[in-house]
């Protein structure tokens, strides 16, 4: 990131709406949307960032063509898109209005029988999808009975500063990470939920490795949920909090400026790329003590005196 970049990223946490029939639902998971992009720009903020599914987040049963009680292939048909689409249409407009970019996650239809992509729209602040990203790493019911899968990383830059994006459960798999440092994003947004039962935890600890392993800010979008113990954030390249939503369950937003890293924070990224890039390969030795890995290296003739026995008082262990 440029010396001189800095920019204030708002991420939220939001109700999870699970019901694909629901004109009220979605409508109402759009409107929270909206509200919050509203506080996200009375904060200052120049990107914010929903939760997976943020409008709606089709249960798996209630799409289920052989459901309630058993998972199946899904029923798309059983989805308003008429309604998510008008509501899409809001969000993307309001974003214009108030020239905030806005990542959003939903549901991305294809051409039939094609199933839908599981993504995070790039809304820019023109008002104008700028680019998507579609989850790579689905769960073995999303793509045996849900979802199409991606295929390719997605960046893009606001302000100079470069963003990745990740969704749904990828924050288990270390290796889109890795990609993204390499394609030199300066944050990644990372989008779930987490499980919708579940505590999400474990995404907020691999988030935070993520993030100081790779030495990059991390956006961290999750429901809004009643026990509180993962509220959404912001990762600082240190994988430590630099922001946190409300922990009680509430729909709310975490505020963060995103900004260049003390000089020497900053040397880390670059020397852990010149360490994997072959750094050690001319200090190798060929010894035999090095390839022998069954003894110690002292010598054959060195003798070894007994250690004394500490357990008993000190002039019998000297005497020893």
């Amino acid at each position: 990131m440029p010396e001189e970049n800095h920019l204030r990223l708002a991420v939220a946490q939001t109700t999870v709406r699970e019901n694909p029939r629901s004109s009220a639902e979605l409508r109402a998971g759009g409107a929270e949307v909206r509200r919050l992009m509203h506080r996200a720009r009375a904060a200052g903020a120049r990107v914010v960032q929903f939760p997976e599914g943020a409008v709606c987040f089709p249960h798996k049963r209630l799409l289920s063509a052989n459901g309630p009680d058993e998972a199946g292939a899904s029923d798309w048909s059983r989805l308003r898109w008429d309604v998510l689409q008008e509501e899409l249409a809001l969000t993307a407009r309001l974003a214009g209005e108030l020239r905030l970019w806005t990542v959003l996650g939903s549901v991305h239809r294809l051409t039939a029988p094609n199933r839908p992509h599981n993504s995070l729209y790039v809304i820019s602040d023109r008002g104008e999808v700028a680019t998507r990203y579609d989850v790579r790493m689905l769960s073995h019911t999303k793509v045996s009975y849900m979802y199409a899968p991606g295929s390719v990383p997605v960046t893009f830059e606001v302000d100079g500063v470069r963003f990745g994006c990740a969704l749904g459960m990828e924050a288990h798999f270390p290796e889109l990470f890795g990609e993204y440092e390499r394609l030199d994003v300066d944050c990644v947004l990372f989008s779930t939920t987490g499980g919708v039962t579940g505590s999400g935890t474990a995404f907020a600890t691999e988030m935070r490795a993520h993030a100081a392993t790779n030495r990059y800010w991390g956006g961290f979008a999750v429901p809004a949920r009643l026990n509180g113990d993962t509220p959404a954030g912001i990762i600082g390249p240190d994988g430590e909090w630099a922001a946190r939503c409300m922990s009680d369950g509430t729909p709310s937003l975490a505020v963060a400026d995103l900004g260049p890293q003390d000089p020497a924070s900053a040397l880390a990224r670059p020397w852990r790329r010149k360490a994997r890039a072959g750094l050690y390969d001319g200090y190798l030795v060929e010894d035999a003590r090095s390839d022998d890995r069954t003894t110690f290296w002292f010598p054959a003739e060195v003798t070894w005196r007994r250690p004394p026995d500490l357990t008993r008082p000190p002039h019998a262990a000297e005497a020893a």
